[in-house]
């Protein structure tokens, strides 16, 4: 790109190419062809060059929720340590957007910090090309490359005295644009190295989430082989929520990545894999042909949900609030219930076997009866249920893996006695585990949930253990002041 030494003599000469492009005359030279492009796309979205500033669509309690979440701010320390330091020495600040282009993040000296703010380079604000006009977080996120808008080359006039360069990042697991770090101050103060720092920045971040995705890939292999082990020797694989194969047996059996939305999956050899939803992750197994039938899998996921599911060999079935609970009891009564029993669980001294026959009649044939058996009722199934995953890793002391299984209460909004006493069963003995082990990764966890969101001890528990320079150490301080407000 030209860049002049005198950077106010390219201001000016920028700022009459801005004025002949925009006022339909002529110029020396033209823009950029990326800016350009961008001019074109800003123009098309009704951007006013002269009256438009950025819009704040996020609240600050919106901003901090969705800052909490995104991945970025997990490495928010990597990115301090390139950028940060430099951009105050700089009077320059560093900001951080999400792939929609909100700023979630916005650091550096505090003078400018004034000034971003007062043209809304500040949290909440949205910085699209169709919010905002030609920017460098824009075209970032635009086009997939990193790049410097310097002075004039905003659409906008407001940001003629701004310089901004501009990377996107992306992650790791699925090559999709997560958002953009960026570096913006007076034009006057910006060095053209600064487009190869952010890069280089942007790609640290990228590495430091490559890792942490490495470990996470470690933890779910070691929590679901059992799944794996149990195809006893058959082919299988175990997936990542978003279809990225993490083993298979045999190697090769399929392709890097599968479509996790299919139920199923036609293999090279032209037979099929059944896709079955884990309590994080799938698990791929392929129908036998011959030999004895196994068991139906039936696959549960009750924890922290606003509607439950229920996955019979693959199938999705239509669960109502009632056969959830019925199922709840079942699996946790494997031997059988009476209609008389059930009938106690689920509705107290109120309940009425004859109502439980209907539900389970209705419930029976959507499973099939070879899957629901009655004199008792029982299930005839390979069950794997979150809930009940979080009982056993309880069960045989694996404190990270019942964290990381318990994603909430067990059906939120059932009053049935059966659940009522698992969950808060649960609650009470995934509570005990982090708090005793001070696992920070547990606590976390735990802390991320409804039935530890507020929870003092907990909270306590992991500020105190959290590395000073763990960004989380920062959002759980204020969850703890607030769980405290809260009692107060």
């Amino acid at each position: 790109m030209y860049w002049g030494k005198d950077q106010r003599a390219t201001a000016y000469a920028l700022g009459r190419v801005h004025d002949a492009v925009l006022g339909g005359g002529t110029a020396q030279f033209g823009p950029r062809r990326l800016i350009s492009e961008s001019w074109h796309r800003s123009l098309a979205a009704r951007v006013d060059p002269n009256r438009h500033e950025a819009p704040i669509v996020l609240a600050p309690d919106e901003v901090a929720d969705r800052w909490a979440e995104h991945p970025l701010s997990t490495v928010l320390p990597v990115l301090r340590e390139t950028l940060v330091g430099i951009a105050e020495d700089a009077m320059h600040v560093m900001i951080i957007t999400d792939a929609d282009g909100h700023v979630l993040w916005c650091e550096g000296a505090r003078s400018v910090r004034r000034s971003a703010e007062d043209v809304r380079l500040a949290e909440g604000a949205r910085w699209t090309e169709d919010a905002i006009g030609t920017n460098a977080m824009g075209i970032a996120l635009a086009v997939d490359t990193p790049v410097v808008v310097h002075s004039a080359e905003h659409l906008v006039r407001t940001y003629h005295g701004w310089t901004c360069a501009a990377s996107p990042v992306h992650d790791p697991d699925t090559g999709a644009t997560i958002g953009s770090v960026d570096v913006s101050g007076p034009l006057s103060s910006m060095h053209p190295a600064m487009v190869p720092l952010v890069s280089a920045a942007a790609k640290l971040a990228e590495n430091a989430l490559r890792e942490r995705l490495e470990r996470r890939d470690e933890r779910l292999r070691a929590r679901n082989m059992r799944h794996l082990i149990a195809l006893r020797g058959e082919p299988g694989a175990l997936l990542g929520p978003t279809g990225r194969v993490l083993v298979a047996e045999p190697h090769g059996l399929l392709p890097p990545r599968v479509d996790p939305t299919l139920e199923r999956v036609r293999l090279e050899d032209g037979r099929e894999g059944v896709l079955e939803p884990l309590a994080e992750g799938y698990l791929l197994r392929v129908e036998r042909t011959t030999g004895q039938a196994r068991q139906p899998l039936l696959s549960l996921t009750f924890l922290g949900v606003e509607h439950p599911t229920a996955v019979l060999n693959g199938r999705e079935l239509p669960l109502t609030s009632r056969h959830a609970e019925l199922l709840t009891a079942l699996v946790l009564h494997p031997r059988g219930l009476t209609a008389e029993q059930l009938a106690l669980k689920l509705y107290g001294d109120r309940g009425n076997p004859a109502t439980v026959r209907a539900e389970l009649h209705r419930l029976r044939a959507q499973l099939g009866t070879g899957t629901l058996l009655t004199k008792p009722y029982r299930l005839r199934a390979e069950v794997r249920g979150d809930f009940v995953s979080v009982r056993e890793a309880l069960r045989r002391g694996d404190v990270a893996a019942a964290a990381a299984e318990y994603r909430g209460a067990l059906l939120p909004r059932s009053e049935a006695p059966v659940v009522r006493d698992e969950r808060e069963d649960l609650l009470a003995g995934v509570r005990r585990a982090v708090i005793a082990s001070g696992d920070p990764e547990g606590l976390w966890e735990f802390t991320r949930t409804d039935g530890g969101h507020d929870d003092v001890e907990a909270l306590h528990r992991l500020v105190r253990t959290l590395p000073r320079d763990d960004v989380r150490r920062e959002l759980v301080a204020g969850q703890l002041r607030r769980a405290l407000a809260s009692d107060g």
